[in-house]
C-alpha cells in the first residue's frame, strides 16, 4: 500500500517535471511556406558567380523576391526594392531570385540589372528547382522572413515601398 502511493506520486511529479519542461522547451518553428515557418533552404549561384544561401542572410530581415525581367510589376517594384535597401542597409537584405528557367538568356538579366543600376543580389533559379520550391505561381512573389529566417508575410504582386516596409515592419 505504502509502495503504490509512493510510485504514484513518483509518477505524478514525473508528469508534472516532463509537462513544465516540455512547456518551456524552445521550439524550432517547423518548415514551410505558411507564416510564422522557417522556409525551404536553398543554394543558388548569383550574377557575380557567387553562391547564396537562406541562410548566409540570417540575421538580417530579408525580402526574397521571385522575378522575370519580362514581368512588367517586377520591373515596376525593382526601384522601390531597391530605394528599400539603400534606406535600410544595415538590417535588411533584398534577394531578388531571377526565374531563369523563363528567360531568354543570362545576358537579358545581366542588362536588366545594369541598366536600372539595381545593387541588392540577384540568385539565378536556372532550373526553376527553387521557384516550384517556393510555390511561386505568379511574378512577383515576394517572402518576408524575419531575423531569425522564419516567415512574416508573403505578397504575390508588385507592391510601393511603402507596402514592403508595413510588411517587413521597418
Amino acid at each position: 500500500m505504502k509502495l503504490k502511493r509512493i510510485l504514484a506520486i513518483g509518477l505524478l511529479v514525473f508528469l508534472a517535471g516532463y509537462a513544465v519542461w516540455f512547456a518551456i522547451l524552445p521550439k524550432e518553428p517547423k518548415e514551410g511556406l505558411e507564416i510564422g515557418n522557417k522556409p525551404p533552404e536553398f543554394e543558388l549561384e548569383m550574377l557575380n558567380g557567387e553562391n547564396v544561401q537562406l541562410d548566409d542572410v540570417k540575421g538580417k530581415k530579408v525580402m526574397v523576391n521571385f522575378w522575370a525581367t519580362w514581368c512588367p510589376p517586377c520591373e515596376a517594384e525593382m526601384p522601390e526594392m531597391q530605394k528599400l535597401q539603400n534606406e535600410h542597409p544595415d538590417n535588411l537584405v533584398v534577394l531578388a531570385v531571377n526565374m531563369t528557367n523563363a528567360e531568354k538568356s543570362r545576358e537579358d538579366v545581366e542588362s536588366f540589372i545594369s541598366k536600372r543600376k539595381l545593387t541588392f543580389p540577384v540568385a539565378l533559379d536556372k532550373d526553376g528547382r527553387v521557384s516550384v520550391q517556393y510555390e511561386v505561381y505568379s511574378y512577383p512573389t515576394t517572402y518576408f522572413l524575419d531575423e531569425e529566417g522564419n516567415i512574416m508575410n508573403i505578397s504575390r504582386g508588385a507592391m510601393t515601398k511603402e507596402t514592403m516596409e508595413k510588411l517587413l515592419e521597418l
